[in-house]
Parts: structure tokens; sequence; C-alpha cells
């Protein structure tokens, strides 16, 4: 089990890394992650939903994701309160503090998704979430120690050296733990080290012997990470190169499934910018696109709070054109209606009203992979669909794309604004440079999951030439 000293210590990319490094030795591997709080998910085949970042793990393992490798998933919906998703179905909506009390219910489903992957595979490897050291947090623990214990599993503690303060990290954690807790960590890597590596040795010696544990090794900056979905919205950012024509995201408050842009954010010929809270939607952006969202009406209610439906306006008045996924779809349309409180309170909201559309919230939540060609290009579309609601209106006479000969999505007449429910459609290579042509942009038109493919093996690589690969593997049980 991997474990961190603080959340984004790269716990995510190292499963993925040490997946494809056991597959690669002839393992049959699968990662798992008790408990996740994301709102990027992804659709597994046996019809859940589970973290994005535990799919991208089983792509590193070579099988498809099922809902046993994130039993738990924890989305966001306010600032206090998130959906619970069980076994890849909503069971309940809870405030953080309410959540404490849930916790223990839900540990023997849990060990129960791990002992399934358990009884199938050579190898399982296991996310944590957070730190172990939230000493706050461990009663009731389902993600980190308290798994650990429950399913008899050594711990691997991770820390991120470009944070600072690595050392105290580490020592740190072993110090606020429980002994017994202490007692479940097999040893210690230190992550993200930007230059020379050996220039931490006289540190990394210092945490061995403070903490008793044996280091596995520093893992140097692995700059090929951006070509990776990121787990938190807070990575859009990074690693994105400027220059070409500008695509505008709106950063949305409960941001949902944004990893819908990483295959425009790796084309030379696009500038891809997040536009954070305070700032104003560029003005020489060509395209802006408005993000799915895990509450549509709250991120409506934001959106035009940062006075983004008024640069919206100008935008399109500019002759720009608009693009909403799945939430940012429902958004663009004339009204969302939510009788039943499904989004948060029951009531309706006055939409961007770009869209001849209105969408009426619903209990059952739609969970596919769909096959769609675009209308305007005749290109395929491989996406998923993740979203409760049913929309309708004109503008669905003009679709955006055809599910089985089905209208999918909708356009305005002047064609400039454009909706639809699919998440993954950027990474079609052939509608991708379709798309991107009417932008005035030449695309590298290759498929996205070649490239995350090979990113996946060069970060094994990367692994393997810095860490103990073997020594790691040698402690499971």
């Amino acid at each position: 089990m991997i474990q961190g000293t603080g959340s984004n210590a790269g716990k995510s990319m190292l499963v993925a890394g040490l997946c494809r490094a056991a597959r690669r030795r002839g393992l049959s591997v699968a990662p798992f992650k008790p408990q996740n709080m994301s709102n990027n998910a992804a659709v597994t085949a046996d019809g859940g939903e589970i973290g994005r970042a535990q799919a991208l793990q089983a792509l590193a393992a070579g099988i498809a994701p099922t809902v046993d490798m994130n039993p738990v998933l924890l989305k966001p919906e306010t600032d206090v309160g998130a959906q619970v998703i069980l076994r890849g179905r909503r069971i309940a909506s809870v405030r953080a503090r309410d959540y404490t009390d849930l916790k223990p219910t839900l540990l023997g489903e849990v060990l129960g998704s791990f002992r399934r992957l358990e009884a199938a595979y050579d190898l399982v490897v296991v996310e944590g979430a957070g730190s172990p050291a939230e000493v706050n947090l461990r009663r009731g623990d389902i993600a980190n120690m308290g798994f650990a214990r429950a399913a008899g599993v050594p711990v691997v503690l991770v820390g991120d050296i470009d944070r600072g303060g690595v050392i105290a990290q580490i020592v740190g954690t072993k110090a606020v733990i429980d002994p017994e807790d202490a007692a479940m960590i097999a040893g210690f890597l230190v992550n993200k080290f930007r230059g020379d590596p050996r220039l931490f040795d006289d540190g990394y010696a210092f945490v061995a012997q403070r903490t008793g544990w044996p280091g596995f090794g520093v893992v140097p900056w692995f700059p090929a990470a951006c070509r990776l979905p990121a787990e938190d919205a807070l990575d859009l950012s990074s690693g994105r190169a400027a220059g070409g024509v500008k695509v505008a995201c709106l950063a949305l408050s409960r941001i949902a499934n944004f990893d819908d842009l990483d295959p425009l954010a790796v084309e030379p010929g696009v500038d891809l910018v997040m536009v954070t809270p305070g700032s104003a939607i560029p003005g020489d952006a060509a395209l802006v696109v408005l993000p799915g969202t895990k509450s549509t009406r709250g991120d409506l209610a934001f959106l035009r709070a940062e006075g983004w439906d008024v640069d919206l306006a100008a935008h399109r008045r500019r002759g720009g054109r608009i693009l909403g996924l799945c939430g940012g779809y429902q958004m663009l349309g004339r009204t969302i209606v939510d009788p039943d409180g499904i989004d948060g309170a029951p009531g309706t909201s006055a939409g961007l009203g770009m869209l001849d559309v209105d969408t009426v919230m619903t209990a059952e939540k739609r969970l596919a992979t769909t096959a769609a060609r675009h209308v305007a290009s005749g290109t395929a579309i491989e996406g998923y669909e993740i979203h409760v609601g049913r929309t309708d209106g004109p503008d669905r006479a003009r679709p955006f794309a055809t599910v089985e000969g089905r209208p999918e999505g909708a356009l305005s007449a002047d064609g400039r604004v454009a909706g639809t429910y699919l998440h993954g459609l950027f990474a079609a290579g052939e509608f991708r440079a379709a798309f991107l042509a009417g932008l005035g942009v030449a695309s590298t038109g290759t498929t996205h999951g070649a490239a995350v493919e090979a990113a996946l093996d060069a970060l094994a690589d990367h692994l393997e030439a810095h860490v103990d690969v073997a020594g790691l593997l040698a402690l499971a049980r």
C-alpha cells in the first residue's frame, strides 16, 4: 500500500507506474483505493463509477476497470458535503461531519472488494488517501491505516520533496501516529526531486536513521506526468505549454471530469487556459469550454458571481465559439428544473439561454460508455456518459452527435454554441482533428490513448531506474 505524507504527494502516479512495472515483469496486477474523494470519475466495465485515477491505474495494469478497484468514492457537492458512491452507485449525500459515523459501516464492503481482487490477481497495489498523520480522522478510518491493519497490508510512505520539508513530513508522521500504525510501515520513498538526487543522500540517511524504516529510493521529477490525467483540478495548469489558438476553460468550483481537456492540452497548436476565479475570460479566446460539474445549479450561480456570463455573451458577440460538456451543456440552456432537489435545494434556475433547450433533473444517473458520430464532420467519437438530468428542446433538432441513429446534444442556430453529454470526446484523433480544423488548428491527429500508454511505459522505466522495484514487490504478502 502506497500512503502519502499529504495530499498530492504523487501516490496515484506511483501506483500507476508500479502497476505497469509489475505487469511488464509478468505479474497479473490490479490497483485498489479503498476511499477516494474526487469529482473526476470514470465509468467501469461493470456499469458503475470509480475515481478516474483508478481507471488510469487499471489501464497501466492492462485490465478493465471495475467498481471493486475503488469501492468508496466521495464526490464533493458543497464545501461541507459530498455524494457517497458505494461500489459504483450513489447511496447517500452526507455532510462531512456525518460521514465520520458512516465510515465504519463501509469497511466490510471495502474489505470485500479488496479480497475479490486479492483472489483474482498475483498482486494488488493499494493507494491511500490524504495522510495517515491526520490523526483526527483515524477513528473509523477506511482509507489509510484503518484499512491497512484490517487487511494486513504493508505500507510504503511517500514524501513530496518538491514542497519542501520532506524530512519533517516523514519523521513527523512516525512521531504522531499510533505505534501499531507505525509498525505497518515497511519503508519510505521520496518523490518529485528536482536536480541531482545525490544531493539528498544525507537527508535520506537521516530519515532512515530517525524512523528505522528502510528507503526504497528517491524519485526524480517526472516531466511526462503532465501527459497523464490529473486527479486534482488544482493540477490542471501544470505542464501546459502556451502558444497557438487559445481555448479557455472555466475552472468551476465543482469542476468534474476535467481530463476531457487533456488531449487538447498536448496539441502544439492549442493554448489551453484555465480561467480561474477572479479572472476574466480572455478576449482573444477562439473557444470557451464550460466543463462538467458535480453541481450544475450551484456552479451556474458561481459562474454568474464571477461575471463570466457577461464575458460569455461578449465572446459570442465577437464571433467566438462555446462548447458545453455535460453540466456545462445544461447551463447553456434556458432553464434547469430540479423539483426533487437532486442537485441541491429543489427549484428552478434560469440558464444562460445560449441553447434553446431545457433540463429536468432526475434521480436516475446515466452511466454508460457511448459510441457516437459527430454530425458536422461524420467522425467517430468513443466517449462515456455520467450525468443526471434529461435535456430537450428545439435546438436538439440540430444534434451535436448521433448515438445509434438517435440525436445527442444540441447546436445553436448560428452554429457557434454546442452542448453534449459525451465525456472523453477529444481522445479520438480523427474527431479532434476535425473539431480543431474548425478553429483553424492543424491537429496531430494521434489517438490520445497512445500518448497515455507511452507515458505509462516511460513512468515504469523511470521507477525501474530510480526505485528498488524488486524490493517493493518483495513486501507483498
